[in-house]
């Protein structure tokens, strides 16, 4: 019997694929566990739609991810903060503070954990920081962190 799995099944396929599995194991098993259903020829029409919209808001994204990266190249956000003697910073520059900025600053919403941030800021000058939009783009946001 021919079935279109609807979650992963582990040793048998992924969710979307079409698999041959024994009567029994998909009459017992895949069928009333919610895990597939029988590959008939509206399942297989439902998924096919189900396919082409799922390229097409991918594709959505993609394109959104990169109008994004594009003005967050363009643009510098200046944070300003408190400074000891010898330019050294009270604290450091996180990514939740530079989130925080470009909200401010651009009027973008862009979730801290986008932020790529190896070590939190401590020095006074202008850094490019990478900012990972979608698993295919990633900005480079300018960062100048200036004295109070």
């Amino acid at each position: 019997m021919k079935v279109i799995l609807l979650e992963d099944v582990k040793s048998l396929g992924k969710k979307g694929e079409i698999c041959d599995v024994s009567d029994g194991y998909a009459r017992n098993f895949i069928i009333p566990k919610k895990k597939g259903v029988e590959a008939t020829a509206a399942n297989l029409n439902n998924l096919k739609l189900k396919q082409a919209n799922d390229a097409k808001v991918a594709q959505e994204n993609l394109e959104n991810a990169q109008a994004l990266a594009a003005q967050l190249e363009n643009s510098t956000i200046v944070i300003r903060v408190r400074v000891g003697e010898g330019g050294k910073l009270f604290g450091a520059i996180a990514s939740k503070e530079i989130a925080a900025a470009v909200k401010e600053q651009t009027g973008l919403d862009l979730d801290k954990k986008k932020i790529v941030l190896q070590d939190p800021i401590k020095t006074l000058g202008e850094q490019t920081i990478k900012v990972k939009l979608h698993k295919d783009v990633t900005a480079g946001l300018k960062v100048q962190v200036v004295e109070e």
